[in-house]
C-alpha cells in the first residue's frame, strides 16, 4: 500500500481524443493510462487508473481508497466545479490529494475557475496536457 496511487478521472474524460482536441489534444484516455503506467513503473509506484461519468461511483472509490492506496490523483473533470460530495469524500479519506487538469482552467470559462478540490489538495497541476499526470506521479513519489 505504501507505494500505491489511485488515479481517478471524472466525466467525459473517456471522450478524450474526440472531445475538443483544440483544448484537450488528440490523446485518448487509454493513451494517458499507458503513459501513467510507464511513469509509475519508472518511479516504483503501483497505480490503479479509473474513470467514471458517475459522481456516486467516484465518491465510492474515494471512500474506499484509504484501505488500499497512499495517494489520490484526481482529475474530476466537470465535477471539480460542482461536486460537494467529492469534496467531502476527499476531505474525510485522510490521504494526500493531487488535482490534475489537462487544460489551463484559468484560461477558460469563469465557472471553471472554481474548484471544490483545490483547497484540499497538496498541489494543483493544470495546462500541461497528459504530462500533468506525470508531474502528479512525481509529486506522489516524493510524498511517499
Amino acid at each position: 500500500m505504501s507505494n500505491s496511487v489511485i488515479i481517478i478521472n471524472g466525466p467525459n474524460l473517456n471522450m478524450l481524443g474526440n472531445r475538443e482536441p483544440e483544448v484537450y489534444g488528440n490523446e485518448t484516455l487509454e493513451d494517458v493510462e499507458k503513459k501513467c503506467l510507464a511513469w509509475a513503473k519508472e518511479l516504483g509506484l503501483e497505480i490503479k487508473f479509473r474513470q467514471s461519468n458517475s459522481e456516486g461511483e467516484i465518491v465510492g472509490w474515494i471512500q474506499k481508497s484509504s484501505s488500499s492506496f497512499a495517494v489520490i490523483i484526481i482529475n474530476a473533470g466537470a465535477y471539480t466545479h460542482t461536486s460537494i460530495a467529492i469534496h467531502d469524500a476527499l476531505k474525510c479519506c485522510g490521504l494526500p490529494v493531487l488535482e490534475v487538469h489537462l487544460s489551463n482552467v484559468f484560461q477558460r470559462e469563469s465557472f471553471r475557475h472554481v474548484s471544490y478540490i483545490s483547497n484540499l489538495a497538496k498541489g494543483v497541476i493544470c495546462g500541461f496536457g497528459s504530462q500533468g499526470y506525470e508531474f502528479a506521479l512525481r509529486a506522489a513519489a516524493k510524498l511517499l
